[in-house]
């Protein structure tokens, strides 16, 4: 193939729709574990059990969703590496936002007892099934259509999702939560799930016109046959394994929009909409933070900054916690905002170009998904479920979550300091530098002859 036919790179585009498809994978899930913290709890599960147990639960069941991620980046991450970056955001699209429109139209539990948990649950596992693939091959696509020198921006963009995601959330959560408590529990609560149907629609007109990064196109025309998942897992097992620590730091972002709003509403009785208005205004910073920070990340290095925003985000989650339970909205706002708007902005910007380029482009997607997703499932079990528990049951004691967000930022940052920073090397150099002389000469063999590489990959 020569060079003249090969796409060309529309780095802006590429980030937009990626910018978009995560505001939906995060606005699906903040919509659910925001309504697991203020309904989902009471609408699901017996009105016998006790409130901080029916909080529990609801956690539990957020925490589904993550826990069958790893199992769908086995399937999606060798796919995005196959047959494309894009094939794979079109499916994980129309995925996370029907299972989310699926929540919407379910029965509670006080219309079919116990099969409305077990309803809710198989859909949380079809949605995290699908999220696995969906941000992996949305920071692919943006980084390998970036220019050299910005694939750390661009990357940026998109977890900037994130923030647009909990911010379009909490907008649509607010006046919801302020509703009387008859109308919020017999229909209010469906209207955030239901509105998930407007971003699919926006994303898809957005997505449909973004072509394959010429990168990918150029390694699939040269037809080196081997196998993604295998290929990883035999050569590039460390770098999986490091991402998976590296990522237990999100664990700090569940805590902060899921349990600390049921920490601080159910545990001290604070007003919901004010609660919901704390991680509002912390997304509306983090929206003009995450760009600025992911233009440092090509400065001073990807390595660098997220070694600074891992320790940034786990020490000031103690203040956070600590000024729910003083009740004093000033302390709650400043600390809340130092840590997701700052700290957890500078984690967003850095570690998609950082974990990214950890690995060559014909596998990038496949390592990035699997280590990511694993790490994910364990901290998104972790942060909401194991916080809950360790607050007690009357869901009061700051102390225990604290140590769980501090646990999560030594193993994350221990993790970093064991890789190489790759900031100043081009995507052709990343296929080289990542790879060891074995993976090359088994490489080569498998330009040569695809049945000699089947047998190098299956020694």
């Amino acid at each position: 193939m020569t060079e003249t036919t090969l796409p060309r790179k529309t780095p802006v585009k590429a980030a937009i729709a990626a910018w978009i498809g995560t505001t939906l994978e995060y606005y699906d899930f903040a919509v659910y574990g925001t309504s697991s913290a203020l309904v989902l709890n009471v609408l699901f599960f017996s009105p016998e059990l006790p409130q901080g147990l029916s909080v529990l639960l609801a956690m539990i069941t957020f925490a589904v969703g993550y826990a069958v991620r790893p199992l769908g980046s086995l399937i999606l991450g060798p796919l995005g590496d196959r047959r494309g970056r894009k094939f794979v955001m079109m499916i994980t699209l129309f995925g996370i936002g029907g299972c989310t429109f699926l929540i919407g139209c379910l029965p509670t539990y006080a219309q079919i007892g116990p099969l409305a948990p077990i309803l809710l649950v198989l859909i949380r596992v079809i949605q995290g099934l699908c999220l696995s693939g969906e941000q992996p091959s949305a920071i692919t696509m943006s980084l390998e259509h970036a220019s050299e020198g910005r694939r750390g921006f661009l990357a940026s963009f998109t977890t900037l999702g994130s923030s647009s995601g909990t911010l379009l959330t909490l907008l649509v959560f607010i006046p919801i939560a302020a509703m009387p408590s008859e109308q919020l529990l017999s229909w209010g609560w469906r209207l955030p799930f239901w509105a998930s149907a407007i971003v699919v629609v926006a994303a898809y007109l957005i997505r449909r016109h973004v072509q394959e990064p010429p990168e990918f196109v150029k390694a699939q025309a040269a037809n080196v046959n081997v196998a993604p998942l295998r290929h990883l897992l035999r050569f590039h097992w460390r770098a999986v394994l490091r991402i998976v620590f590296c990522a237990l730091i999100a664990g700090t972002s569940y805590m902060m929009q899921t349990f600390s709003v049921a920490f601080g509403t159910a545990g001290y009785k604070l007003d919901k909409p004010t609660m919901l208005l704390t991680t509002t205004v912390s997304a509306v910073i983090a929206l003009g933070v995450t760009p600025l920070a992911g233009f440092l990340v090509d400065k001073i290095g990807r390595k660098t900054m997220f070694l600074i925003a891992t320790a940034g985000v786990g020490v000031t989650m103690v203040p956070y916690l600590w000024s729910i339970t003083t009740g004093n909205w000033s302390l709650i706002f400043l600390f809340g905002i130092i840590n997701y708007s700052l700290f957890y902005s500078m984690v967003n910007a850095s570690w998609p170009s950082f974990f990214a380029e950890m690995f060559p482009g014909r596998l990038r997607v496949s390592g990035l998904a699997l280590g990511t997703q694993i790490g994910f499932a364990i901290s998104g079990v972790i942060g909401p479920v194991l916080s809950t528990a360790l607050a007690g049951p009357d869901l009061k004691d700051w102390v225990g979550p604290s140590m769980v967000a501090l646990g999560f930022m030594v193993l994350a940052g221990i993790s970093a300091l064991t890789a190489k920073e790759t900031k100043k090397y081009t995507l052709k150099e990343l296929d080289e530098v990542q790879q060891s002389e074995q993976e090359t000469s088994v490489l080569t063999a498998a330009a040569m002859s695809p049945s000699t590489a089947a047998r190098g990959l299956a020694g």
